[in-house]
């Protein structure tokens, strides 16, 4: 069983590994511990994590980023749209309302959810931790922001099943963040309680979270949020300071190009980090636009300026965190500050004025979460051993369950209005379970909504559950029991609902007290049950409105006995006994993925992820056939250019060759008076030797000429060369200097093709 941990980030994503020496961070294809979170799409195959974010400069418009800003929004959610125009790739809104994006694969203009692109992020991820492993990686844990609300959450893990993952839990950051902190302590107290805040500013988004913490346990106090507050905000300060300030100074207008606004957003990412280490910093980009070069410069304090609106926002999510905790800044034990974004100094400093001590960076701010997350995988695997360590989650919504009041009930003015309940407040612990009672003679329909949320950007209504057909026995109302369950992901849904009739049952006299005990133990057991997974004063203080709509609580109903059992020696005595009829449930999640397109976005990435394989083994394959011919070059002498040098070389050896076989002969038959000292039998051995030499040269030519050009030759042109050193050294020695140039000049040339 795989124990993993991934940490979804806007920008990047680490992934970490439990062993059984402790957690580990694997390492990507490139070494690194940070793979980024971009999926680029090609012409033939589609590129992930770092092999798209070196594509995506080169191919904007296809480089797809920042998917957690995209993932289970409405398309008219006002933060999305703000963050669209930022984006360099096309985003439509779909005829669901929600977005999609369009980006050009395989040659075609295709549309693709947020959800199948985050699929393809975990789909590398898991491929990291496999190669790393050696062994399939299924179970894991994800962390996610505490704001996701439970449609980005059913969204994330239909991304997971469409990776082939099954997450066990998806655990909040700050969360992790905590576990990973709290769990290594050893001087934890036993009794009074360690406060301890957690401040995590990343790439997109700020999240306060204050824990609690004793020897063994993790409780949760408050969790707080600001979803637009993060490091690429004062990326966006930066990019647009220079982009006004290159406007005026180069007339460049760097927002009419995909690929300037990449590079000078980078830049200012690098600016950014600079600025936190150093009072000043430049910034120079090469050919940024119309091939100009630009140059710019920033101090701290000017950075500081332009970002005031920005660090406004910070003390927010302060106020409001202790404000939900009800604790004050003096039970604050230590602050621990995480994420990318907490390096900027201006932060830091608002952060040590609040709470009055200088923030801590005792773990690792970009891979805590991932680590977190890999512990709470151990902890719920059965094959690790880890220390005993409760986390006690909190809940950072309020749900409520609406419904219509039964229209049976006359008396009931109210019958028909549309009544709710809250059933999970803000910060219930999780996972949880709530029962219902309803009383219902037909089928109705029950809403699962959000309850005092003034965000315009959380949707209202969460699912809507029908309950039924179901019939009673006796024609009139019956009772329902209907659970309603808070799971480990943060998702709320109605688990079951159970029709309860009470019937008359004989018991024969003689086995009466046995059957009377054992149903007795039965209801009793039932009631207990039934109390424990109720409801707790919420439910009290919503009574009233309880049992005008027909629904009593948990508690209430634990209180009503089963009815006792006469024990008179009577020949046929009877008790009431609860007959459990189980009802029939229907779902409707608003936005969520249906279960047949969740089926055809599996086979989509399957597909998608066949064409990479076949592109990646013909690339390996390719590879390889030019390492076997770099191998057979260096090990043969490379025959290629042996044979591209003998061609060039073999026209002016023939030339050479015949120009000295036509040097000897003239000489042999020349009548100069200085020749005259030699015999004519002599001259004459010299022109039948020349006369051979010549013949076996244009015969070996015009074998070469019938040959295939792919052999190699094997010339052997001075095959003569003995013999006519012999002759001229004894019959003209008169002119040995000159023979003597001719022949080291031809034997330099032809010297080559003699030794192969």
């Amino acid at each position: 069983m795989s124990v993993v941990g991934f940490d979804l980030g806007n920008e990047s994503c680490i992934v970490a590994v439990a062993r059984q020496r402790g957690i580990d961070v694997v390492l990507n294809d490139e070494s690194k511990r940070e793979t980024p979170a971009i999926v680029c799409f090609g012409e033939k195959q589609r590129f992930i994590g770092t092999a798209g974010a070196a594509t995506s400069t080169m191919n904007p418009k296809n480089a797809i980023s920042q998917i957690k800003r995209l993932i289970g929004r409405k398309f008219s959610d006002p933060e999305l749209q703000l963050d669209i125009h930022t984006f360099p790739f096309a985003v439509s809104e779909g005829p669901d309302g929600f977005p999609l994006i369009h980006a050009r694969y395989l040659g075609e203009l295709k549309a693709f959810t947020p959800t199948q692109v985050l699929a393809m992020v975990l789909s590398n991820l898991k491929g990291i931790a496999e190669k790393n492993l050696n062994a399939a990686v299924v179970d894991c844990c994800i962390g996610i922001p505490i704001y996701f609300t439970d449609l980005q959450r059913r969204a994330v893990i239909d991304a997971a099943t469409i990776a082939g993952l099954h997450p066990l839990r998806l655990l909040h950051e700050t969360t992790a963040t905590a576990l990973a902190y709290g769990i290594y302590k050893t001087d934890l107290p036993e009794n009074d309680q360690l406060n301890v805040a957690f401040i995590d500013v990343g790439h997109a988004s700020m999240q306060v979270c204050i824990a609690g913490f004793k020897k063994g346990q993790l409780k949760i106090l408050a969790h707080t949020y600001d979803r637009s507050l993060g490091g690429r905000d004062f990326d966006d300060v930066l990019f647009n300071y220079f982009a006004v300030k290159f406007k005026d100074e180069y007339k460049i207008d760097v927002y009419q190009n995909a690929r300037a606004c990449i590079r000078l957003r980078a830049a200012c990412e690098k600016l950014k980090k600079m600025l936190s280490a150093n009072p000043e910093a430049p910034l120079n980009i090469e050919c940024l636009m119309d091939e100009k070069d630009v140059r710019g410069f920033i101090k701290r304090e000017e950075f500081e300026q332009i970002s005031v609106l920005i660090l406004e926002r910070v003390k927010r999510p302060l106020v409001n965190a202790l404000q939900e905790a009800g604790l004050t800044v003096e039970n604050i034990h230590s602050v621990e500050v995480v994420g990318s974004g907490s390096r900027v100094p201006a932060i830091i400093r608002i952060l040590t004025d609040f709470f009055g001590k200088e923030p801590r960076r005792t773990m690792n701010a970009s891979e805590c979460v991932a680590r977190g997350c890999a512990l709470q995988c151990a902890i719920l695997s059965p094959t690790f051993k880890v220390r005993e360590f409760q986390v006690h989650e909190s809940f950072p919504f309020t749900i409520a369950l609406s419904w219509k009041g039964s229209s049976n009930d006359s008396q009931n003015e109210a019958a028909d209005a549309q009544q709710s309940v809250v059933v999970f407040p803000k910060g219930n612990q999780i996972p949880s379970v709530k029962a219902l009672t309803f009383y219902r003679s037909n089928t109705f329909s029950v809403d699962v909504t959000y309850a005092d949320v003034n965000d315009p950007c959380i949707p209202t209504k969460i699912s809507t559950y029908t309950i039924g057909p179901f019939k009673t026995s006796s024609g009139e109302r019956g009772k329902l029991k209907v659970k309603v369950r808070l799971n480990l992901h943060g998702i709320v849904s109605i688990e079951s609902a159970t029709l309860l009739e009470e019937e008359e049952v004989d018991v024969p006299v003689a086995v009466e007290n046995a059957t009377g005990k054992e149903d007795a133990k039965m209801d009793t057991d039932e009631a207990i049950n039934n109390d424990s997974a109720g409801t707790d004063a919420n439910f009290q203080d919503a009574k009233s409105t309880a049992y005008d709509a027909g629904v009593e609580n948990d508690k209430h109903e634990s209180e009503e006995k089963p009815v006792k059992m006469d024990t008179d020696t009577k020949a046929g005595a009877s008790k009431r006994k609860v007959k459990k009829t189980n009802v029939l449930v229907a779902e409707v999640v608003y936005g969520a993925l249906a279960s047949t397109d969740l089926q055809k976005a599996v086979e989509k990435e399957f597909e998608m992820a066949l064409q990479d394989r076949v592109m990646e083994e013909t690339k390996d394959r390719k590879n390889a056939v030019e390492a076997y011919v770099y191998d057979m070059r260096n090990k043969q002498g490379d025959p290629i250019e042996l044979r591209h040098k003998e061609w060039t070389e073999r026209g002016p050896a023939f030339g050479q060759l015949v120009h000295c076989i036509n040097s000897y002969r003239e000489a042999a038959l020349s009548k100069d008076p200085k020749f005259d000292h030699i015999d004519i039998a002599e001259k004459q051995k010299v022109v039948n030797e020349c006369s051979e030499a010549e013949s076996w040269l244009r015969d070996k030519q015009q074998q070469q000429d019938a040959l295939p050009n792919m052999p190699t030759l094997l010339a052997y042109l001075l095959i003569l060369r003995g013999k006519l050193r012999h002759w001229t050294g004894e019959i003209l020695f008169q002119m040995r200097h000159a023979i003597l140039v001719v022949m080291s000049r031809m034997l330099f040339s032809c010297s080559f093709l003699c030794l192969t």
